[in-house]
């Protein structure tokens, strides 16, 4: 039996009331989840969680147990209602800390720009133990405390610190996947997907399904760690489909 494959796990906690109510809408998730694939690291679960320290304690404390890593994105700027540097310290059982270098970094980039108010000092704040994570964009850092990893939830900042931290994780293999399209219902392809997918044991096939030009279609993906198994899935998968006299597409249907 061949070993099982190594794979390294990361959620993502998104923090904040506007997300919640529909006022802003996360982009986050999905570049977050891009940029942990091509590290080697599975986005295993999301929580959006409000702005309420026991919800980002419970949460905190949950999903950085049963995973590798942890990121959070928002609530960590220079209002009243960024608590997640206070919250996730509560998780860790740790105190709050002004960190020097966090602070020098605020210092130079607003000696220009009205100098480093008490709003703006809060920024500087982190869990004692903490690591910055540097921040191109406006010099407010982000925080890494052990497998934590605290960003912004400016979409475009939350970029730049994901790619400070490019190459500094851990990964495990890759889940590779190929697309099929088809020109068929679901229902039409459900005992077909069950067995191809228990013939080919490494691999899962996810079945997402259209409407379009009048008529029903699924692209069909087929996700493994090992590049044979994917590739001979994906080929049986495809002449299973014409046998039954719906033709396969190669890459998906657009």
């Amino acid at each position: 039996m061949p070993d099982s494959p190594h794979i390294v796990t990361a959620a993502l906690i998104v923090i904040g009331d506007e997300i919640l109510s529909g006022r802003t809408h996360d982009r986050n998730i999905a570049q977050v989840a891009a940029w942990l694939g091509i590290q080697g690291i599975r986005l295993a679960e999301v929580r959006v969680v409000a702005d309420h320290t026991p919800a980002i304690v419970e949460a905190v404390n949950s999903l950085r147990a049963r995973n590798n890593y942890l990121f959070t994105t928002g609530g960590i700027g220079p209002t009243h209602d960024d608590i997640t540097v206070d919250a996730v310290a509560e998780a860790l059982d740790v105190g709050v800390v002004v960190h020097p270098d966090a602070r020098a970094i605020l210092e130079g980039y607003y000696e220009t720009r009205g100098g480093l108010t008490e709003a703006r000092l809060r920024m500087a704040r982190v869990p004692d133990g903490a690591e910055l994570i540097p921040n191109r964009y406006t010099g407010a850092p982000g925080i890494r405390h052990g497998n934590v990893f605290l960003m912004a939830g400016v979409p475009q900042i939350t970029a730049g610190m994901l790619d400070a931290l490019s190459g500094t994780l851990e990964g495990g293999q890759k889940l590779l996947s190929e697309t099929v399209g088809c020109w068929v219902q679901e229902s039409e392809v459900a005992d077909l997907l069950r067995q191809t997918e228990a013939q080919f044991e490494g691999c899962q096939i996810g079945s997402y399904p259209f409407w379009r030009e009048g008529k029903s279609g699924a692209n069909f993906v087929v996700r493994s760690t090992d590049a044979e198994e994917l590739a001979a899935c994906v080929r049986e998968l495809a002449r299973a489909l014409e046998a039954m006299d719906r033709p396969a597409y190669p890459g998906g249907i657009e």
